[in-house]
């Protein structure tokens, strides 16, 4: 299947500061995708090229099939992008915004009108439709802004930030209505923030940008296998021995499950075991058979927080030695 967006090579130079390095990015139909790093890493410059609104120094970007570079305007017909700042007539009705927005893409009245009452309920809006945006509360903005990039039916919507400032019920609200669009509808989103948590929450896998370039992908398992162990899964065991279990015998027995690749001892006196599949059960059945008391299981995982911060102390390491 030919991905929706295929960055190629895409770099951004201002003099002699590069913003976005040699990026190379795949995405597909459907895919949620979330574009990690602090402000200045380049993820907003990467959008900006991606949708025709700066061109790169060099590489490609092309989306739904087009160059971003040399058809920017077939690009912005496929694509709904919602910035930071969302940016409405005040003195205008959420609904009056939406239809001059239809008027702007060549939309018919008809057809506009029937679409912004459609999207006004998708974006649970229908009642304050005809009050003035100055009126409206950030999420509501933001709600409005999501509505505004729909308008056109695009196939990929882009954006920027879009929880910034929004109160935990309104984050978690369109959250929910973006992951709602993207399986009901079909869409491709690609959604950047430094909000780690937010992103873990709805995102197929994210990537990671650093001073330019995006140093790892992947879902949050992956990236966390990669980071953290070479197995699949590890889990930490709380027992106690007793007087006739020997811990070289206990890890022997571990050991001979298929499956178990690594049993050791933390600091604290726990086992530390990694396995390949889920074996919970079998590692609890094993423990007890030989005669040891298990008082607890416990799986390690690892969130966006702990890969982030692993990544950024891999780097902050590896500037200090050159």
């Amino acid at each position: 299947m030919e991905p929706v967006i295929q960055l190629s090579k895409l770099s951004k130079s201002y003099g002699t500061f590069k913003a976005v390095d040699s990026l190379d990015l795949e995405i597909h139909k459907g895919e949620i995708v979330g574009l990690l790093g602090p402000n200045g890493a380049g993820k907003s410059t990467t959008i900006l090229m991606m949708i025709g609104l700066t061109e790169p120094s060099s590489g490609r970007a092309i989306v739904c099939g087009h160059d971003a570079t040399k058809e920017p305007v077939a690009v912005k017909t496929k694509v709904g992008y919602l910035p930071e700042d969302v940016g409405f007539y005040d003195e205008l009705t959420g609904r009056e915004n939406l239809l001059f927005t239809a008027r702007l893409n060549r939309i018919s009245e008809q057809d506009a009108r029937r679409r912004v009452d459609g999207l006004l309920r998708t974006v649970g809006l229908e009642a304050a439709a005809d009050k003035r945006v100055k009126t409206y509360s950030r999420g509501m903005r933001q709600r409005l802004g999501l509505a505004d990039v729909l308008i056109k039916d695009p196939e990929v919507i882009v954006l920027d930030e879009p929880t910034l400032g929004i109160d935990p019920k309104g984050v978690k609200e369109l959250l929910s209505l973006i992951t709602e669009l993207a399986r009901t509808k079909g869409l491709t989103v690609l959604l950047s923030s430094h909000h780690l948590h937010q992103v873990q929450q709805v995102c197929d896998w994210v990537g990671l940008f650093v001073s330019g370039k995006l140093i790892a992908k992947g879902t949050v398992e992956e990236l966390s296998a990669q980071l953290f162990s070479q197995y699949r899964f590890q889990i930490q065991a709380k027992v106690s021995l007793g007087d006739f279990v020997y811990p070289q015998e206990l890890e022997q027995a571990l050991l001979k499950v298929d499956g178990i690749k690594k049993v050791t001892w933390s600091t604290e006196g726990e086992l530390e075991i990694g396995w390949e599949k889920e074996l919970s059960s079998e590692i609890a059945r094993v423990i007890l058979d030989t005669g040891a008391s298990l008082h607890q299981l416990t799986h390690t995982t690892y969130g966006l927080d702990d890969i982030y911060q692993r990544y950024f102390e891999e780097k902050d390491a590896y500037e200090m030695a050159k």
